[in-house]
């Protein structure tokens, strides 16, 4: 679940920002599931502040472990602000796509020799947070390419020691 990690890491503001900049006629992405978690009419909940209803979110998405949810928040923000940071990851690692979208992510992996030389062009030219969130959500996708698993992992920080 390493996009729920990645969720757990992020700031409330950052967080924020994603779920502002997926709004749509005043709705944030999950204010069905905010409306349902505090037995409002979906109309009602665009009367809360913004703020609210994005934290109200996360708790959702952390609390429900809902990776499948979180997974789609983040792909629908990448795609909306950082295609083109996806589409290079897809284009540079051979991954075939239709504008990002994989048709079968099983078939389409990718070459694992170029992930390292992709990722450090991609930390060159997008924000690092950005290109991060990409990789646990390429994570969560190709768990059976063990290359992008540890890129994902080298980018965590590290555990405080115990005791």
């Amino acid at each position: 679940m390493q996009v729920i990690a990645e969720l757990k890491r992020m700031s409330e503001e950052r967080f924020l920002a994603i779920y502002e900049a997926l709004l749509n006629n005043g709705f944030g992405p999950l204010d069905g599931e905010v409306a349902k978690a505090l037995k409002f009419r979906p109309q009602a909940v665009k009367k809360l502040p913004l703020k609210l209803r994005a934290r109200r979110a996360r708790l959702i998405l952390e609390r429900g472990s809902k990776a499948e949810m979180c997974y789609e928040l983040f792909g629908s923000y990448l795609l909306k602000k950082r295609k083109e940071l996806v589409l290079a990851f897809l284009d540079g690692t051979g991954v075939e796509h239709d504008d990002g979208m994989i048709a079968n992510i099983e078939e389409c992996k990718p070459d694992p020799e170029k992930i390292a030389a992709v990722i450090a062009e991609l930390d060159r030219q997008h924000p690092a947070e950005d290109v991060t969130l990409y990789l646990s959500i390429c994570a969560e996708q190709w768990t059976s390419v063990p290359e992008i698993q540890a890129a994902w992992r080298e980018r965590q920080p590290a555990a405080a020691p115990s005791g």
